[in-house]
């Protein structure tokens, strides 16, 4: 996802690929056939608009998680809470930063060293975002197939403890893409650091991932068909169903992404074939999408998440409400009304 570019002393075109304006071709003696993009400025609208609808409803999200971990104290509300939380620093990491300021406002005319730190931001949050889903997965399947373990194992300390952990871990995989190259402007074929990236960064968030989503899911599955009687369908409860849509949702929007990624790195390069060029736009658009759909799983999946955000509406309503009244007629505490002296009663 990374949009880094190059140093402020080689100019390139605009973010997601617009083609280059009159007054930058001189700067490319050496690629005259780069590919226009035909997307123009749609990717640029797209992204406004995720980040406009997509942050305040995951950070909704995080307020209703909050409260039903708190209440609840149960290790999956914790792990979503935590996913929705890295999915914040994506949309403002990516998508803000590199999609929308790197790319569109300043032209991807930033200084390397700046460039280049930021790709590491952009890959811990994804790197975080994907294993806490791993997190997530793996303590739904402990749950229904090992029960007793579980029970024994799992406390909100623990659940903390994991999620720290992989949070850290995600940043310290994150600092190798630090020498990650702009796919956007490559025209050499990918050297030996190039190819070793690009395949970490395709099995650390998405290939292993998925390994683990379709084991474990699958196991989580057959336990159910397993205790369902014979002839029905098995009954999935609301946070396998979560499970089960999250996992499903990432395989699905992130595929193209990674498609588009290997293509890239040993058939066309993007900037000498539009298609490319195009593919690599929609696939990324794609891929961070799955940052904004989980809110309307989650309504869809849960009643009690549902009710949940209606008290949080209802929170924020009320002090609202009492604000606006005229302040005589602000309704304060009932007050009893004057009693008989003490003693003077039946």
């Amino acid at each position: 996802l990374s949009l880094a570019g190059p140093p402020r002393a080689t100019p390139l075109p605009t973010a997601n690929g617009s083609g280059p304006s009159q007054e930058l071709e001189g700067h490319w003696p050496e690629i005259p056939d780069l590919s226009p993009c035909v997307a123009g400025v749609i990717p640029v609208i797209y992204y406004s608009t995720l980040l406009g609808l997509g942050l305040p409803v995951n950070l909704l999200t995080t307020v209703a998680l909050a409260r039903l971990a708190t209440r609840t104290r149960k290790p999956s509300y914790y792990y979503l809470l935590a996913l929705t939380a890295s999915d914040i620093v994506t949309q403002v990491v990516i998508v803000f930063v590199g999609f929308l300021l790197q790319g569109a406002v300043l032209a991807r005319q930033v200084p390397r060293a700046v460039v280049r730190s930021a790709n590491i931001l952009e890959f811990a949050a994804n790197h975080a975002s994907v294993w806490i889903a791993v997190l997530l997965t793996v303590d739904r399947y402990s749950a229904l197939c090992h029960p007793l373990q579980h029970r024994a194992t799992s406390s909100p300390g623990r659940t903390r403890r994991s999620i720290a952990t992989v949070l850290s871990v995600s940043v310290l995989t994150g600092i190798p893409f630090y020498w990650w190259l702009d796919v956007w402007r490559d025209a050499d074929p990918p050297s030996m650091l190039d190819e070793a990236l690009k395949w970490a960064h395709c099995l650390t968030v998405y290939f292993i991932p998925c390994g683990v989503f379709l084991i474990t899911n699958s196991a989580i599955i057959c336990r159910l068909r397993r205790r369902s009687p014979s002839g029905q369908r098995p009954r999935v409860g609301k946070s396998t169903a979560i499970l089960l849509g999250v996992t499903t949702l990432f395989a699905l929007l992130w595929a193209p992404r990674i498609f588009v990624m290997l293509y890239h790195l040993y058939v066309a390069p993007v900037h000498r074939d539009w298609r490319v060029h195009l593919a690599l736009d929609v696939a990324n658009m794609a891929a961070m999408l799955n940052t904004a759909v989980n809110f309307g799983l989650y309504c869809f999946v849960s009643k009690t998440f549902r009710a949940t955000v209606r008290e949080v509406f209802h929170d924020a309503h009320l002090p609202c409400t009492l604000g606006s009244q005229p302040e005589g007629l602000v309704v304060g505490p009932a007050q009893k009304p004057p009693g008989l002296p003490k003693g003077a009663g039946p």
